[in-house]
């Protein structure tokens, strides 16, 4: 499926000249407090409804819908599920909030946190050693736990899911006032 993509310095571009922008961020509530592009608001992939979305927009359906994720992969799916709708008028910002904060654009940064990606390599490596460690000292059927782990790890990537990071995100740790 073709994304209708734009460079972030040409969304900034626009935005500095006045041209009203409704730009959402489509990354996880602690992702966004932690840094963010100016003109973002936060609408998370999990519970993006296009169609509800839509309903509710701030600019008219004629102006172009503008998405930001990390670095491009979340926003691009949430592009897809806005064409899967019907919506087409919606572009999907190259390189995320990263390449957003290289190009020197205004970022809103709050609190340093730990990065879910972080947290879901921290969780399996340690599963995993337990596993091992379970397996050798416990009783072999425990190295179960690593393999389950790595089918996981090999599934996350195949899918672009995870759900160990679900899971993380719903941990009273990675929750905002929100």
């Amino acid at each position: 499926m073709t994304v209708n993509t734009i460079r972030p310095s040409e969304l900034g571009v626009r935005h500095r000249s006045g041209e009203p922008i409704e730009l959402i961020d489509v990354r996880t509530p602690m992702e966004y407090d932690e840094l963010h592009a100016e003109p973002a608001r936060l609408v998370p992939l999990q519970g993006l409804e296009p169609t509800q979305f839509m309903a509710g927009r701030t600019l008219p359906a004629d102006q172009p819908l503008y998405v930001i994720c990390q670095s491009g992969g979340r926003s691009r799916q949430a592009c897809e599920a806005f064409a899967a709708a019907g919506f087409s008028n919606v572009v999907n910002v190259e390189g995320g909030t990263r390449a957003w904060a290289a190009a020197n654009l205004p970022v809103v940064r709050g609190r340093q946190r730990v990065s879910l990606e972080r947290q879901v390599r921290i969780a399996a490596g340690s599963l995993v050693l337990l596993g091992i460690g379970l397996g050798f000292f416990v009783h072999p059927g425990l190295f179960g736990l690593s393999a389950f782990v790595g089918a996981g790890l090999v599934f996350s990537g195949i899918t672009d899911t995870c759900g160990m990071a679900l899971m993380l995100a719903r941990m009273p740790w990675n929750r905002t006032g929100r």
